[in-house]
């Protein structure tokens, strides 16, 4: 279905083309019974609560693993199994999405993905909790993941859940309706540990360069900025920094107050005014990184994606000619702003944005932009590849890890 991830070689340049870390949780995935099993599509009704006077069985939770301790025998193989397939699910606050893949020499080999925009943090701003409308959309999108994972016969998998189970009030509770009704297990990560699995995810696709660099993720419900210190192959983090404002909840906390081009200019300004203020201690601490000429920016999220294709004018967007694309600096400001004065409906008659993203776009733009007013680098890398990139690259190196310290003992 999917096909192999672009090589991790040197990023594209931007020419136009025609028309602290946490651990890694490991869940094995086991298939449950049949007889006990019931079809997501045969669920009904709001929260899938069963009729009254009625039963119905729930999909057996997959199980964690037992670790045994070693018997004193050589391991039948070590590191990662080239012919097991390992998953990566990323439950986001606008977005559901699941990667499966095989090892495949130092990286990995694509054999089935998923993505669905869930909107899961939908007037959670205004609320403080996930809605049953939201909640039930999401659980439709995990009942699909969790037949992929079973279909694929998944061996090694991490599931994680981001900013809006976080802020939730009943995200708790969701996380456990979620293990109960499609037995995917979720870990609600923290914003350290995003932004860490958003670097690993894409840091490969940075410009080569001896500066510092800057990895930014905007996310639906908040927007992590990394800074990574310059020169070494392999990134060490030097600082981070987590703001509650993506392309959903900025959405949801400025909302349309009229339809003319001055009503548009006033919501985009203060939309950048906030972003602005939550990133000013962030600025002030990182010092003459923020300042130096040779920093590179790297982005991964849909917004810049997105903005990406619009540069490139693609008549639909296409994951090979924007992973890795190197873009002009102004040439995303350039299309921010123009993407901010027009109306709802021009916008969702753009190709690569529609209806899904029409709305959501503006603010994934004014914070692209406030990145790019104190990080005023030339030029900006794009990565289609982040958190579920990350969580693959953790399990298979932890499992080569964890092989070499059994090999060790030896």
């Amino acid at each position: 279905m999917a096909d192999s991830l672009p090589p991790d070689t040197k990023p594209k340049t931007g020419k136009k083309r025609g028309g602290k870390s946490g651990k890694v949780a490991d869940f094995r995935y086991k298939r449950p019974s049949r007889s006990n099993e019931t079809s997501p599509a045969s669920r009904k009704g709001k929260g899938r609560r069963a009729k009254k006077g009625t039963s119905h069985s729930r999909i057996k939770p997959f199980e964690k693993p037992r670790f045994h301790a070693s018997s004193g025998h050589k391991p039948a193989h070590l590191g990662p199994r080239p012919k097991q397939a390992y998953a990566a699910l990323d439950l986001g606050t606008n977005n559901c999405r699941l990667l499966i893949a095989r090892p495949s020499g130092e990286n990995f080999t694509v054999i089935d993905a998923f993505s669905r925009v869930v909107k899961l943090g939908e007037n959670l701003a205004k609320t403080g909790r996930l809605s049953d409308e939201a909640m039930d959309r999401t659980i439709d999108a995990l009942a699909v993941c969790s037949e992929k994972l079973r279909r694929r016969n998944v061996y090694l998998a991490r599931s994680v859940a981001t900013e809006a189970c976080r802020r939730a009030e009943n995200g708790a509770a969701f996380i456990e309706r979620v293990r109960q009704e499609t037995g995917i297990v979720l870990d609600i990560i923290t914003a350290q540990e995003e932004a860490r699995l958003a670097v690993l995810g894409c840091h490969i696709l940075l410009e080569q360069g001896e500066g510092p660099a800057i990895i930014f993720d905007i996310g639906g419900g908040s927007t992590e900025l990394v800074l990574l210190e310059a020169g070494g192959p392999i990134p060490r983090i030097k600082d981070w920094l987590s703001v509650p404002w993506g392309v959903v909840s900025l959405t949801d906390t400025v909302p349309r107050k009229g339809s003319s081009d001055a009503d548009r200019a006033a919501r985009y300004a203060e939309m950048r005014s906030l972003v602005l203020d939550s990133f000013a201690a962030f600025r002030t601490r990182i010092g003459s990184a923020a300042e130096d000429p040779s920093i590179r920016l790297l982005g991964t999220s849909g917004t810049v994606t997105t903005l990406a294709s619009l540069h490139l004018e693609l008549p639909q967007y296409d994951r090979k000619a924007v992973d890795g694309l190197i873009v002009p600096s102004q040439s995303m400001r350039d299309i921010s702003t123009r993407l901010s004065s027009l109306s709802r409906d021009d916008r969702s008659a753009l190709p690569c944005i529609g209806n899904d993203r029409s709305d959501l776009v503006v603010a994934g733009c004014a914070i692209l932009e406030s990145i790019l007013d104190i990080w005023p680098a030339d030029r900006l890398g794009v990565a289609d590849r982040g958190i579920r990139e990350g969580i693959l690259r953790s399990l298979m190196a932890n499992e080569l890890i964890t092989s070499d310290k059994k090999n060790f003992k030896q």
